[in-house]
């Protein structure tokens, strides 16, 4: 039997199941959950795996949840879907759209919303357990469904590697993952070797000496210090990293004070840098200590700054070999025209942590979900850049053809390890 006729056996999405999974979908966009606080949303993918014949594990690094559907002898191919929103406040004016509140992991009041698309992900992946496991007579292997937490934090793919995860499940045979990204939908893209940058997410305390607004000489001002800071910041990219690589710097918080007439005695910053070399990392976060100490002492700040890591996100990095096969699967079942080679992103990923603790390949690819006709005429007038992109407060795809097309994905690329029948 040809290898690929598992990939063209399993059959897509039936209109039932989309409507099933649209209802879901829409279900969880209203209903977001922050990072490693999924109880709700890991309920529902717990449930739905169990009425479709999968062994399940919950709590797995928090409120991870694994399902397992052994089918007989062959591969064992792990299909991951991340589950965590952000605390972001939502602008789509979608009849679903969130309203939802909660506490984020500083302890602060925030609005929470999936502008990332990850309810998106974790309704393409129950789109894809029921499939396989309704067709369970077409393919022999080991199907191991993974529901992630702290995706956005850097936490859950660790949490879930601590809580013995590859001592408590099969070691797969490749690890595949996906995200929805404003591309066309319907549109795949891929890459191999390095597909996201390396992350990393710094929270910086800079000390001054507090006084009355009126006073400024009794003072050592934090906000003039971090206000200097932010824009000398500007300046690591531009003129510390070569014009042949690339790294970006983002200052995302900055927070001092509590009354326009006091002179508060600390700053807070919180930084991002993505950077796609070990050696430009080093040099991006060494400029970065660097030139917040020196704004420090040039301030006569009464001690240096204080620096914690807030999160550290991996390389997304491709098996080539293991990348050239799922493509072979994807071009097989969509065409050629619809799956295209794309560049590396600066986005960030812990997905690349199970391959690594496992020492299994890994394919991490994209799926569009803006609608076509916009995209069309985005394109035309050479405004892709004004498009809702992931993290955007009116970020979210459009259910049609993004939901068809990511649970298609899914198969097509799990059809290319797991045996047929």
């Amino acid at each position: 039997m040809p290898e690929d006729h598992a990939v063209r056996a399993l059959p897509d999405p039936s209109p039932t199941l989309l409507a099933e999974l649209e209802n879901l979908y829409r279900d969880l966009h209203a209903n977001p959950e922050l990072s490693m606080q999924e109880q709700r949303t890991a309920g529902l993918a717990a449930a739905w795996l169990r009425r479709n014949g999968y062994d399940v594990t919950e709590d797995v690094g928090g409120t991870g949840v694994v399902g397992l559907l052994r089918n007989g002898d062959g591969p064992t191919v792990l299909l991951r879907a991340d589950m965590d929103a952000l605390p972001i406040k939502e602008s789509t004016g979608l009849a679903y759209a969130s309203s939802r509140t909660g506490t984020d992991r500083f302890g602060q009041a925030t609005s929470i919303a999936h502008a990332c698309g990850h309810d998106m992900h974790v309704v393409w992946l129950m789109g894809a357990t029921r499939i396989l496991s309704e067709n369970r007579g077409l393919w022999r292997g080991t199907a191991m469904a993974v529901f992630q937490p702290g995706e956005e934090t850097g936490q859950g793919a660790r949490a879930m590697i601590e809580d013995g995860m590859v001592r408590r499940f099969p070691k797969p045979d490749v690890c595949l993952g996906q995200h929805v990204m404003p591309l066309s939908a319907g549109q795949i893209g891929w890459r191999a070797g390095t597909m996201l940058s390396a992350g990393d997410s710094w929270e910086v305390t800079l000390f001054g000496r507090g006084a009355h607004g009126s006073m400024p000489q009794k003072s050592v001002d934090p906000v003039v210090m971090a206000a200097s800071a932010v824009m000398r910041l500007q300046t690591v990219v531009s003129r510390e990293v070569a014009m042949t690589e690339s790294a970006v710097v983002t200052v995302g918080t900055m927070r001092a004070g509590t009354n326009e007439n006091i002179i508060p005695d600390q700053a807070l910053l919180r930084l991002n840098v993505r950077t796609f070399k070990e050696e430009v990392r080093t040099r991006v976060l060494g400029a970065i200590r660097r030139i917040l100490e020196a704004e420090a002492a040039a301030s006569g700040a009464p001690k240096p700054p204080a620096f914690s890591v807030l999160s550290q996100f991996p390389l997304t990095r491709n098996d080539p070999g293991a990348t050239e096969k799922v493509v072979a699967a994807l071009q097989r079942r969509f065409g050629s025209a619809q799956v295209s080679e794309v560049g590396a992103a600066t986005a960030s990923e812990d997905f690349g942590l199970f391959g690594a603790a496992w020492n299994a390949p890994s394919v991490f690819w994209v799926v569009g979900g803006i609608d076509p006709e916009i995209y069309r005429t985005a394109v035309a007038a050479g405004k892709l850049d004004e498009l809702p992109a992931n993290h955007a407060p009116d970020f979210a795809p459009v259910i049609d053809p993004t939901l068809r097309t990511g649970v298609a994905t899914m198969l097509a690329a799990a059809s290319a390890w797991l045996q047929p029948a």
